[in-house]
């Protein structure tokens, strides 16, 4: 396991002085690695976060392009990146707030088989698509190698945000989104306030951290919801469902 320096002990000094976070989580954090899929505003915002807060290593997973319109809530590019591919553009970014981060891209769609391949080089999944198919192929993916999943949801001024470990008798994604229906309104369609995405995205780096480093509890079980537009908070209990074709016993051999 890498040691921390002494430059790294001053740099994250405020976190290593919290209550029950010590020199010994700090050094998980650097050892540790997290994949984020999508390059939006909310993986803009998880990927800032966890670069900052002293994670070894990120894969971030995009094959976008920066538009004008991307700008307002992005927070990683600005006017001079567009129609520059995301993840290049992200990885300078973040490697300009932390030098020692160790950062990879892919910046082609991957099938079931690659990405679950990419899924097992590393600790946690952050899921910061913005669209239905894409993550439920995170989560079918995730389940199947038994990979934590930090999900995040973003529109209008509502956002939703819960975790994955797929233990025994606790629910996967799919569980959740079955109720959602197939027909899915996006961003594009309705509109999102911009720091909403940094907001959840954010809240997305530190229940990985929480969970990295067995820090707090995480959501795991539990759905988090947010409208801004009243500031109302509210978390539902999330169950595994006994039909769910994803996590149901049938489907876990």
């Amino acid at each position: 396991m890498l040691k921390l320096t002494d430059q790294e002990l001053f740099r994250y000094d405020r976190q290593i002085t919290l209550r029950g976070f010590d020199i010994d989580k700090q050094q998980i954090l650097k050892n540790s690695s997290a994949l984020i899929i999508g390059l939006g505003g909310l993986g803009c915002g998880a990927s800032l976060y966890l670069a900052a807060s002293g994670l070894g290593k990120l894969t971030l997973v995009d094959f976008d392009t920066v538009s004008k319109s991307n700008l307002n809530r992005q927070i990683l590019y600005t006017e001079n990146a567009i129609n520059q591919y995301k993840v290049d553009v992200a990885k300078q970014a973040l490697v300009n707030i932390n030098t020692n981060l160790l950062i990879d891209t892919v910046n082609v769609q991957l099938d079931d088989n690659n990405l679950i391949s990419l899924i097992k080089q590393h600790d946690i999944i952050i899921d910061c698509t913005d669209n239905l198919a894409t993550r439920e192929q995170i989560n079918r993916c995730c389940f199947k190698v038994k990979k934590t999943l930090v999900s995040g949801a973003t529109i209008r001024m509502e956002g939703l945000l819960s975790v994955f470990t797929y233990q025994p008798n606790e629910p996967c994604y799919h569980c959740l989104s079955h109720l959602f229906g197939k027909d899915q309104l996006t961003c594009v369609e309705t509109g999102v306030m911009a720091p909403l995405v940094g907001m959840f995205g954010s809240m997305q780096a530190l229940e990985a951290i929480k969970v990295l480093t067995q820090y707090g509890k995480p959501l795991t079980g539990r759905l988090l919801m947010i409208d801004t537009m009243t500031m109302e908070f509210n978390q539902i209990k999330v169950t595994k469902q006994p039909n769910c074709r994803v996590c149901s016993n049938d489907n876990t051999n």
